[in-house]
């Protein structure tokens, strides 16, 4: 069991609590939601808050969400899927990264060349393929998944136009497939949560990070860093799996009415809205790194396609290694590829 220290006494002192649509002495449900960023960040401002007030609200009341960020409740990032498991909270987000193996079916929208630097196709095709997925999730309630804007080159001293350029890096890594994304570049992937990245930019264990750029201003990575970098059109080098989901018991439990309000606030719709939302953050984060004097680099067409094909076997890689857990991991790729494809805009 993994315990929250003094709950009751952090969810008062804490907890940032979000106002109902009606008097809390109205809410037959409350919620508790955990995540691992800033009050400050994109993600909890534009996106966590936004989906716990449209459930409020259309509850008329019932429904109350408080949200605890940056790990308020105690524990690490990658601890949050075992305290929603646990029950020790009722809702978390989370990056599916950070337990590596354990999502292995999700993981094929991670992969470059399925992401296609596009988060509302991405997220869409993630909904429309959910029953080969939800094997992944035991345990737990999966309300939604996203993408975030893809894996860009966030840099401290060293430009990288080449896959030769980042050969011999020690590069941030979130998840099992973004370090197979650097261990294909001759580069040495290192585990790093979100938080933990300024400090290892700052002492140099790391060289550089894979993350989209909506986390410079939270983090402050324009301190650290000297070169924000891109594919061209967009394009990224693969991107993150998160899911927003609650303890399975919890929501077995629940009336079929209320579960209805999460399923109609967290529909299909919803899917791809965040995925625009993250889109969107996307210019705000880069902005704030080339105001500070950054450079933010767009590869050309040719210096894209040579990382998309020194990537290419990262593909192979993990189909493989699915594939002898009996999972078809070709049928994946291509699902995945046909349903970002037709989602695209």
């Amino acid at each position: 069991m993994h315990r929250i220290p003094a709950f009751r006494r952090l969810a008062a002192a804490s907890a940032l609590a979000l106002a109902a649509a009606a008097p809390a002495l109205s809410q037959e449900f409350t919620f508790t939601l955990h995540h691992f960023l800033s009050p400050q960040s994109a993600a909890h401002r534009e996106m966590l808050t936004v989906w716990a007030n449209r459930v409020m609200e259309a509850s008329g009341g019932r429904i109350g969400i408080e949200i605890f960020p940056s790990m308020t409740l105690g524990g690490a990032p990658p601890e949050l899927i075992a305290q929603v498991r646990d029950g020790v909270v009722d809702i978390v987000w989370t990056v599916a990264g950070y337990t590596p193996g354990l999502h292995p079916r999700s993981e094929v929208i991670e992969l470059p060349g399925v992401f296609n630097g596009d988060a509302r196709a991405a997220n869409l095709a993630l909904f429309d393929m959910w029953d080969a997925l939800k094997d992944d999730f035991g345990g737990v309630h999966v309300l939604w998944l996203h993408t975030h804007g893809g894996m860009a080159f966030h840099s401290r001293d060293t430009l990288i136009r080449s896959p030769a350029d980042a050969a011999g890096l020690k590069i941030r890594t979130p998840s099992r497939t973004g370090a197979w994304t650097i261990e294909a570049l001759g580069a040495t992937p290192v585990p790093t949560s979100v938080p933990e990245l300024p400090q290892a930019l700052a002492r140099g264990t790391v060289d550089a990070a894979i993350i989209p750029f909506e986390v410079i201003p939270p983090l402050q990575l324009q301190e650290q860093t000297k070169y924000q970098i891109e594919g061209a059109g967009g394009m990224r080098f693969g991107t993150a799996l998160f899911h927003v989901s609650m303890n399975e018991a919890r929501w077995t439990a629940l009336p079929e009415d209320i579960r209805a309000v999460f399923d109609a606030v967290s529909g299909r719709d919803w899917w791809g809205e965040v995925g625009d939302i993250w889109e969107g953050t996307e210019a705000w984060g880069l902005g704030v790194a080339t105001a500070a004097g950054n450079e933010h680099i767009v590869l050309t067409e040719a210096e894209t396609q040579a990382f998309l094909d020194a990537l290419a076997p990262v593909v192979d890689r993990w189909v493989a290694d699915v594939t002898a857990k009996g999972i078809d991991g070709a049928a994946l790729v291509a699902r995945a590829r046909d349903l970002v494809a037709q989602n695209s805009r």
